[in-house]
């Protein structure tokens, strides 16, 4: 963690009215609000251009609507319909791009789509598919077909009605990995990354920002730590807290964010189930639901099938968004028209919601509301932009379009970057002898990792380039054999991973390791999972673990 010193004074009390006298711990030169994916996303692009950049997220990082999506990287075959071109083109042409950044958590994905008849006529999904193959370049990702499922392997797990579909690609990411490979890239390009720490108030000073961050503990919540930030420039990426950022931090109303009178941050909460697996091949599929809304069900984790999302309006606070039954009602049975083993509430064994924050003149359904996004720049009081609506696929866009703006902004352009740029752990030179394809190449990376290390358990061993890439080795460290990584906390799970998400990831609770750097908690018992809580409270706060143990004792 980078540290910027003491530089100016300002008086604490006075911090609401602008007034200054007291010391400020850190400068910078772009202070970010927001953890998310457009959050680390813009960080990073902004250190890389070499802005002195400081992040910082009230949680942990991705602990929200980053996490919580259907983790596909896609055009949006549905947004077609809505006449989103535009959107679609410019997701169409990233997903290759983001593929080859990252190959380890991104991988291209084949998709089933049951032709419906009484939903859609098939010429219309031919040139709806048509469309998707065409609207940008595509290398690698093969393009659609027709298929007739009898006797096919991919008819296999669908009712006998449906007896003809197409097939189509797009690609699968691991949503809250690819967040913390971009916080990770970011800081190692000179950002400083803040997890836990909640941006209270931000008052216009000398030309530009002074804020006040409130850093807390994650197994209390008693405040640690207040640090006063000077910063050239802000930019407000925290997502469904976007507004209240603006309203309750920053003191902006919607006509100084420049906000038509119309425009509203409509939140829509989107829900997943997992259950066990209801197919063993490797394709996902596309459902289109009778209300005429796409589910999707995709292979999951080896042992599951992940069935999202919904669309539903979310009037609570946007840190507590939890599916509800009757989005569990309406995803069974949505999936259970297509498939032949009806999926019931009973099978359900993990779930998870999201809250998109999308801007919208509260006109149509929660469905149709767009998923593009805006980022809208201003100079008064100080150099400022907050960060509007966006998916995951676009993320290196709308990270690109705000660098340039905070650019122009502070009168200082500087050219891009990230085009070509891979992730931590997507850089494969010197162990992959020629880059082919990305799936190709991961897996030749497993190869000569097995060569290397043929004492590492083969589930493991895939377990860990999956998720790591490259950085296998540094996770490794100086390891020869199993004895050499420690304490076994949980099954395949050893100390030196865990100590490698510590140091390297952000990761301090057991919900940081178990749910979002990586999905263990779906495979291990209750027991297993408090296994690996208290190696981290222990290894986090070692004395009150102690302390909490003589208790217990």
């Amino acid at each position: 963690m980078k540290s910027w010193g003491v530089v100016v004074k300002s008086d604490v009390s006075s911090l609401q009215s602008g007034q200054t006298a007291e010391p400020v711990e850190r400068v910078c030169d772009v202070l970010v609000i927001g953890g998310g994916i457009n959050g680390v996303g813009t960080a990073r692009d902004l250190a890389g251009r070499g802005w002195k950049v400081l992040l910082c997220e009230q949680d942990d990082l991705a602990s929200h609507t980053s996490s919580a999506s259907t983790k596909l990287i896609h055009g949006g075959l549905r947004y077609l319909e809505y006449g989103e071109f535009g959107l679609v083109r410019k997701a169409l042409a990233e997903r290759e791009r983001l593929l080859r950044s990252a190959p380890h958590i991104m991988w291209p994905l084949r998709f089933v789509l049951p032709h419906d008849a009484s939903m859609r006529p098939a010429w219309m999904i031919r040139l709806g598919l048509w469309f998707y193959d065409n609207l940008a370049r595509r290398e690698f990702l093969p393009g659609c077909k027709s298929i007739k499922f009898k006797g096919h392997a991919l008819g296999a797990p669908l009712a006998s009605h449906w007896t003809k579909g197409f097939i189509y690609s797009d690609g699968w990411v691991d949503d809250a990995r690819l967040v913390t490979l971009c916080a990770q890239d970011a800081t190692e390009r000179g950002a400083t990354v803040m997890t836990r720490t909640r941006c209270e108030r931000v008052v216009p000073f000398e030309g530009g920002w002074l804020a006040e961050l409130v850093q807390r503990d994650p197994f209390t919540d008693v405040e640690l730590t207040r640090h006063r930030v000077r910063a050239k420039a802000v930019v407000n990426a925290a997502g469904p807290w976007a507004e209240r950022v603006l309203q309750d931090s920053m003191g902006v109303s919607n006509k100084q964010a420049g906000r038509a009178h119309n425009e509203k941050l409509r939140l829509v909460k989107g829900s997943h189930i997992v259950v066990p697996r209801k197919f063993t091949h490797d394709h996902a599929y596309i459902f289109q639901g009778q209300d005429r809304r796409i589910i999707f069900a995709i292979p999951y984790q080896d042992d599951f099938t992940l069935i999202g999302t919904t669309d539903v309006e979310h009037k609570g606070a946007p840190g507590k968004a939890v599916i509800d039954q009757d989005e569990i009602n309406y995803l069974c049975e949505q999936a259970s028209r297509y498939l032949k083993e009806p999926v019931t509430p009973q099978d359900v064994v993990w779930t998870f919601s999201g809250v998109r924050p999308l801007l919208d003149d509260e006109s149509g359904n929660a469905a149709a509301v767009t998923r593009d996004y805006k980022v809208q720049s201003h100079t008064v009081p100080a150099p400022w932009l907050t960060v509007w609506g966006g998916k995951l696929t676009t993320f290196r866009l709308l990270s690109e379009e705000a660098a340039d703006k905070v650019g122009a902004l502070l009168e200082d352009t500087r050219p891009h970057w990230t085009d070509a740029a891979t992730l931590p752990g997507g850089d494969l030179q010197g162990l992959v002898a020629n880059r082919v394809h990305p799936e190709q190449d991961i897996n030749e990376l497993l190869q000569v990792m097995k060569q290397r290390h043929p004492w590492l358990p083969a589930a493991m061993l895939k377990r860990w380039v999956r998720s790591y890439g490259s950085r296998v080795l540094t996770v490794l460290g100086q390891a020869k054999s199993m004895a050499d990584l420690g304490q076994e906390v949980a099954p395949g799970l050893f100390e030196c991973e865990l100590r490698y998400l510590r140091d390297h990831e952000w990761a301090l609770t057991g919900e940081d390791v178990l749910w979002r750097r990586s999905k263990l908690g779906l495979h291990y018992t209750p027991a297993q999972r408090d296994a690996v809580t208290t190696w981290m409270v222990m290894a986090n706060r070692p004395q009150q673990a102690e302390a909490d143990a003589r208790q217990v004792a």
